[in-house]
């Protein structure tokens, strides 16, 4: 997946591990330093580790999916997770389908932690796959899971794409699609 629209997000690591008391994966910090937030194919939001203000609105971060992933573990039992609190959940994105995709944080060692598809319209509600967030996005975009594990489908045979969340809101006031760059009529900051 070309980086063009990447940015480097220049995170302030320390900052995020204070805010979310654990480290974070390797594979994710690369993510953030080649690539930052955005969207991948229109279809998955790669979420930012700590809040940003936006061009136009704010962009995504990890508390609000977080929340909603541990909410629905906590109401919903967890089936098909290994015992432990709801917090062991940290949300890394999200996808068009309404799916979340966290990291099951129980290992000390980030770098182990396995990926867990909360998902909206799958067989399970829950699933973890044993890769890390770069192999489960490699693995995604290159079609090779037997079911799908999200509910929307990225591979339409087109190369992958992703589109930084400020470029997202740059094309958006002016008046494109965020994600193609195409013309479009509802695109704009509106009236003011």
């Amino acid at each position: 997946m070309p980086p063009l629209h990447g940015a480097d997000e220049e995170v302030d690591w320390a900052a995020a591990e204070r805010r979310w008391g654990v480290g974070f994966p390797s594979d994710y910090r690369a993510f953030m330093a080649r690539y930052g937030g955005g969207t991948i194919n229109g279809e998955a939001v790669v979420l930012l580790p700590l809040p940003q203000p936006g061009l136009q609105w704010a962009p995504a971060d990890l508390a609000e999916e977080t929340g909603n992933a541990r909410l629905a573990r906590e109401r919903e039992g967890g089936s098909g997770l290994p015992d432990g609190p709801g917090g062991d959940l940290l949300a890394w994105g999200v996808t068009a389908g309404s799916d979340i995709l966290c990291w099951l944080t129980a290992d000390p060692e980030p770098d182990r932690w396995p990926v867990v598809v909360c998902g909206r319209h799958t067989p399970e509600r829950f699933t973890v796959h044993p890769y890390g967030m770069a192999e489960f996005l490699a693995r995604l975009l290159g079609d090779e899971f037997d079911e799908p594990p999200v509910s929307p489908v990225f591979w339409d045979g087109a190369p992958a794409r992703f589109v930084h969340w400020r470029e997202e809101q740059r094309r958006y006031l002016a008046g494109l699609d965020p994600v193609t760059g195409e013309p479009d009529p509802y695109a704009g900051p509106g009236p003011g």
